[in-house]
């Protein structure tokens, strides 16, 4: 699905990704974990053409598509943020932007938003305005207005950190649901080893910009290499 090689982002002379190899398949979860400062956000930015590379090459279905920074291009990901950022409007109408932008038909936005909202169990909310919701509230518009686009691969950005458990765990359900059936490519940071080991299928650590370990998520996590070894098992102690 998405190939990248010989991938570096740089801010100044100071390199955040070093990256020689990166393939992510069509339908697959992948988690990314790693310390702060390791360049997740920035990893995710790249791939989902949002921050262009210093150098190296990112290819979708086997076309570059590194410089390609087109709004149909971009238009094939969808990015949700940890901050839903919402617009100051009702739930319907964020969840309608993107669409809108696209200049579909009124009757086809209208069925989409709502067919996304029952989805994410939020149509009750779709008068509601942005401003007024809860933290998952807002959350499920987040991951509504970004799955309406039907996107090829969907970046999410530790989206669920800032909720407390019991609505953490109700959405994680949801999304796992929803990814399954719409076989969606999926992208997603975390910091949480129970959201990733819900979630994803394939766990990559990134330590100092680069890959350090990729696999089958128990599998990295029950044999994390040399450069791994630490990180991982202090998060694991704190699980026990």
């Amino acid at each position: 699905m998405i190939t990248a090689k010989n991938l570096e982002v740089r801010a100044g002379k100071k390199v955040l990704l070093s990256i020689p190899h990166f393939e992510l398949q069509e339908g697959e979860v992948l988690g990314i974990m790693g310390p702060n400062g390791a360049g997740k956000s920035t990893f995710i930015k790249a791939l989902a053409l949002l921050e262009k590379p210093s150098q190296g090459t990112i290819f979708l279905k086997g076309k570059d598509i590194t410089n390609d920074l087109t709004l149909d291009m971009r238009r094939r990901f969808a990015v949700a943020m940890q901050q839903p950022l919402l617009l100051d409007t009702t739930v319907f109408q964020n969840v309608a932007v993107g669409l809108k932008l696209r200049k579909l038909p009124r009757q086809e936005v209208k069925q989409k938003v709502a067919y996304w909202l029952e989805k994410f169990q939020i149509s009750s909310l779709a008068k509601k305005h942005g401003a007024n919701l809860s933290g998952g509230e807002a959350q499920r518009v987040n991951l509504a207005r970004a799955m309406v686009l039907e996107p090829e691969v969907l970046f999410l950005d530790e989206p669920f950190s800032a909720l407390d458990f019991p609505t953490k765990v109700q959405l994680l359900k949801d999304i796992k649901s929803i990814i399954q059936q719409t076989n969606t490519t999926t992208v997603f940071v975390s910091h949480d080893l129970m959201e990733l080991k819900f979630l994803a299928d394939t766990l990559a650590i990134l330590m100092d910009g680069d890959l350090k370990q990729t696999g089958p998520t128990e599998e990295v996590l029950a044999s994390p290499n040399s450069s791994t070894s630490g990180f991982i098992n202090d998060w694991q102690s704190l699980l026990n």
